[in-house]
């Protein structure tokens, strides 16, 4: 993997971790379900304006926005307006990659490897860990969030396994397929918020936009949808279709470490000593699951799938438009041993 891409992958890793904080800058003047309406609503309708329909059959086109869009906002953003630490929620969120295991072996009937048994052991180690420490905090009161968050990872993995299975009914359309699942969420995702948030809170969420507060939400509002999604997940496909899944995927592992230290440094938030320590024991079970010895693999494992919203694409998509504008096409060098690299 040259350097150029390396660092690729690291700026990916930065803008995903940033994102984090923006979510709580836009969780201070939205209400949570608005706000995951809100957030897909700018992608959804420029893509069906702009975007050509990918040919996957809708049912799983539905199932990864239900699981990645729905599922998975719904309990992250719940559970960061109820308290869960920014940086923390960086963290506990890596629960997507073992339970993309578990649902792939159970429903995918994908083979569970001894590494990949190993890392999900460590990972639920460090996970429980974390849970017991909040469960010790403020009477318990500190431990929901956690398991929120936890539920979120669980609805990231249920939506890879829809991701998982329209790529492989129609290959070759991964970053369309990322755009027209954000349709899915806006109007359940409105649904809900009316019926539980209601229209008055609602409203009263766009009151002092021109506010410090409501400028910092709008910013990181669109922070998530341009530079976390379009920027972040385009060069995450196109490095994916460069260079072998497990090459990339690792990566991924950045974002919480970005993550908690953007909270310290922009919200001033701490994590305590033992979170990060079992925290630490999360991404040593995720990374020992998503790495694997040099041998032929036809397909991308389970757990790359559950480091990026979209697999490896087979042909010329947006995100490469994405990706070489800012770097350049591959040279033949570089693209002969990529494809060597993947044989």
């Amino acid at each position: 993997m040259p350097t150029r891409d390396r660092l690729l992958a690291a700026l990916v890793a930065v803008c995903w971790g940033l994102n984090f904080p923006a979510i709580h800058l836009s969780l201070e003047q939205f209400p949570p379900f608005f706000l995951v309406a809100l957030r897909f609503t700018l992608i959804a309708v420029p893509t069906v304006l702009l975007v050509p329909r990918p040919t996957a059959p809708w049912r799983w086109i539905g199932l990864y926005g239900l699981g990645f869009g729905v599922l998975q906002f719904v309990f992250l953003y719940l559970a960061m307006s109820s308290g869960m630490p920014t940086g923390l929620a960086s963290l506990v969120l890596q629960s997507s990659a073992p339970f993309t295991v578990v649902l792939a072996g159970v429903f995918l009937r994908e083979r569970i490897t001894a590494r990949q048994g190993a890392g999900i052991l460590l990972a639920v180690a460090g996970l429980g860990g974390i849970a017991a420490h909040r469960a010790g905090l403020a009477g318990g009161a500190t431990l929901v969030p956690v398991l929120l968050t936890l539920a979120g990872g669980l609805g990231w993995a249920v939506g890879n396994l829809g991701n998982r299975r329209a790529v492989q009914a129609q290959p070759g359309e991964p970053f369309r397929l990322m755009l027209w699942m954000s349709v899915v969420p806006p109007v359940p995702m409105l649904a809900l918020s009316l019926a539980l948030e209601g229209p008055d809170r609602i409203a009263g969420s766009f009151q002092d936009l021109g506010s410090t507060r409501g400028l910092l939400a709008i910013g990181g509002l669109l922070f998530t949808v341009l530079v976390a999604t379009v920027v972040g997940s385009g060069l995450w496909t196109t490095l994916m279709g460069r260079h072998p899944s497990s090459t990339v995927a690792p990566f991924s592992m950045l974002v919480p470490v970005v993550g908690i230290a953007a909270s310290w440094l922009l919200l001033r938030e701490r994590t305590s000593v033992a979170e990060l320590a079992w925290g630490a024991l999360v991404l040593a079970g995720v990374l020992l699951g998503s790495t694997r010895r040099r041998q032929a693999v036809a397909t991308t494992s389970a757990v790359a799938i559950a480091a990026t919203p979209s697999p490896r694409p087979v042909s010329p998509s947006p995100s490469v438009v994405v990706a070489e504008t800012l770097t350049g096409a591959p040279t033949a060098a570089e693209s002969a041993a990529s494809a060597s690299a993947r044989r």
